[in-house]
This record gives C-alpha cells, structure tokens and sequence, in this order.
C-alpha cells in the first residue's frame, strides 16, 4: 500500500501553493538540492574529468533508464535517457520508418502535441515528397489504421484534454494491419500504469521533467522493444550511439541494443536530481497512484462544476478514458488561470480555452483539491480574472 503522506514529505512545496501544474513541471524534490551538490561538489569537483570513469557517469544513462523502465513495463535494458524529448521523438520514428521501408504514411492524431508532429514534418522533407503525415481526430485513430500505414504515432494522454488513448488495442490494430507503433508517454510516465511489454509496443519516448520530477531540463527516454533492439538503425547516429566511442573511428558502427540510441554527453547534473526524484517512485504502487488520481480527480470535477456551470469540462467524463489531469473550456481561461496563479493556485492554459489542471497524488490530496475548486468558484463566479493585468499575455502559458 503506497504511503502518499510520505511521497507528499519528499517534495518542497511552496507554503500557501496548491500546484496543480504537475503535468507541465514536477516540484523539486527535497532530496534532490542535496544530490546535485553532492555531484557538483564532490564528482565533478573532486573528480574532474576521472568522474566519467569513477563516478559512473557513462553508465548513468542506462541506469536511469532501467528505473524508468519499471514505470512503463518495459523489459530490463531497453530503456535509455540523454537528450531532449523532440530528439528522441525523431530518433523512434525515422527508426520505425526504416524497419517499413514499403510504406510511406505516418498516422498520427489532431490531438498529438505540436512539437512531435513538427519532427514528423522535418523528417518527411527529407525523405521526399512520397512520404505523408496523416492526421485524424483522436476518436478516429482506430479506423485510420490501414494498410497503407507504415507508422502510427500517438502520445497516449492528450496534452490538452487527457483523453486516454487505448494502448494495447491500437498496437493490436497497427500490428494486424504492418504498422509499427511509436508511442509517446509524455504525460503517462509516473501519471498511470503503462505497460509497454504487455501491449507490444515498438517504440515510446517520453520526459522526465513532468510526473517523473526531474527538474526544468532533465533528459528523455526512449524504449526500443527486444525485437527491434539489434535492427533499429539510429538516424542520429552520435559518437555515444557509436559501438565503441573511444577507438574513434571515421565510420559510424551503432551501438549494441538500446545504446545505439544515444546521442549526445548525457547532462550528468540533471541526471542527479532525476536520479532523487526516482528515488521516491521505490515506495509507489502504480495501480494505488491510478486509483488515488481517479477519487481526487471526480471530487474536483463534482466541486468545480457545481459551483462554476459557465465552465464545460474538456476532460473525457469517463475517468477510465483520461489520464492524470482535468481540463475546462473557458472562453477567458488565460486570464483566469493568471488569477488563480496570483490566489496560489497553480495550473495553466493551453489555447484556445483550455484550463488545465494536473491531478498529482504524491502530493496533492482532498484538503488541496477542495480549495484549488474554491478558489476557480471564486475567479470565475465573482469575475476575479477581469481584469488588465492577467489578460496580458505572458510567453509562457
């Protein structure tokens, strides 16, 4: 049984906030300033450039990947961190693409965050003119899956809304139909079960700097299933993708399994403080966090939408077909996510309406939820949100 009073004392929560932006940035775990003054202090400075060796800094990557591997049920040694989320985006679909090579469409969804369609775009001009992304509702996704489809690339929790795609049933359906699936687990790692052996995924990627708690910065992942493990061929073929980094050959040979897909120096630093977040996922049961999320989750819908009717809830009624957030439509959602932030309720906005609110059980419980929902009853039911100063848009939302 997890113990949430212990994972909510792990984390440095501001006094008088209720942080409900999870989704978007994980809180700074307590024991993370620590960590990272230990490897800056006593690694790097102690150690100097030895610490690649002494300190077990070229291993890092793999190890964190395997912590990471236990969150989204992938098999031991097939998940790897370093490099930005958009990179490893990159990395799984041009891989995909090439173990498909007679088919030219990639399938993804209107709901898909932007910056992996982007990659999907930038990839496709140069492969040339043959090649096409695809794009349907997210309700759709199932019946576009035909045979003409090399790839299907989908983030399964919708960044704006939470609808929860159906893992295991669209990896079926790409299967049957020759697609291979590339997932995105943005906002499923460390927010509900994943099962990535189970569903025979291909490929996933996701960030650890959301639910995981990683910090502004810290590195992605990427997860190639064993049976593709020695065929992937790494479009950003990196010297510490390289089979041996250190005979510095002229001529790129990919790395064994899941160390091809490195690319770059991993950023031992944020490592450190991921490696203290991952630290309080030990004492976390994934169905317990599942079920947890859920109860908070109706209880914020009940209160929000009781007291404020001029809002529509954006989020799958269903919580089975949403992830670990709740999103409304309001049409001045901007301005009033602004005032709650200034009344200590932290969620965001995403255009062109969208409130959204992350639904955390390693430190949020009813006390915060209830007064997060007292709080929106007030921005929206007495107009608090207008006025000049959070109708200005600030750059980030």
């Amino acid at each position: 049984m997890t113990d949430f009073t212990a994972t909510r004392a792990a984390f440095h929560l501001p006094e008088g906030m209720i942080y409900l932006d999870g989704n978007s940035l994980g809180p700074l775990p307590k024991a993370a300033t620590e960590r990272v003054a230990q490897v800056v202090r006593d690694e790097w400075g102690d150690h100097l450039i030895t610490g690649w060796n002494e300190c077990g800094w070229m291993q890092a990557p793999a190890r964190m990947g395997d912590r990471i591997g236990k969150l989204i049920g992938a098999e031991p040694g097939h998940v790897v961190v370093g490099d930005t989320l958009s990179i490893k985006v990159y990395q799984a679909l041009a891989a995909a693409l090439d173990l498909n090579p007679d088919r030219r469409v990639i399938l993804s969804d209107t709901g898909n965050f932007p910056s992996d369609l982007y990659m999907a775009e930038g990839l496709i001009r140069l492969l040339g003119p043959e090649y096409e992304l695809r794009l349907v509702a997210p309700d759709n996704v199932a019946e576009a899956i035909t045979d003409d489809v090399a790839v299907t690339m989908l983030t399964e929790v919708d960044y704006r809304t939470g609808r929860l795609h159906d893992m295991a049933d669209l990896t079926r359906r790409a299967h049957e139909a020759g697609a291979i699936t590339v997932w995105d687990l943005a906002h499923s790692a460390g927010a509900l079960p994943v099962d990535l052996s189970g569903a025979e995924a291909d490929f996933a990627v996701g960030c650890s700097y959301k639910f995981l708690n990683g910090g502004p910065g810290a590195p992605a992942f990427i997860y190639v299933a064993p049976r593709h493990a020695e065929a992937a061929q790494p479009a950003l073929s990196g010297w510490l993708g390289h089979d041996r980094p250190f005979a510095f050959d002229l001529a790129y040979r990919p790395g064994e399994g899941i160390a091809r897909m490195r690319v770059g120096t991993p950023p031992i630093v944020q490592i450190a403080a991921l490696e203290a977040a991952m630290d309080v996922w030990d004492g976390v049961d994934m169905g317990d966090l599942r079920d947890r999320c859920i109860a908070l989750s109706e209880r914020f819908i009940a209160a929000v939408e009781a007291a404020c009717p001029e809002i529509e809830l954006a989020s799958p009624r269903d919580p089975q077909q949403r992830g670990s957030q709740v999103s409304f439509r309001f049409e001045n959602g901007y301005a009033a996510i602004q005032a709650l932030i200034a009344q200590g309720v932290i969620g965001d906005f995403r255009a062109p309406d969208i409130m959204r609110f992350g639904i955390t059980p390693l430190y949020l419980g009813e006390s915060e939820i209830d007064a997060a929902a007292e709080a929106i009853a007030r921005v929206i039911g007495d107009g608090l949100w207008n006025k000049p100063e959070y109708l200005a848009r600030k750059a980030v939302t």
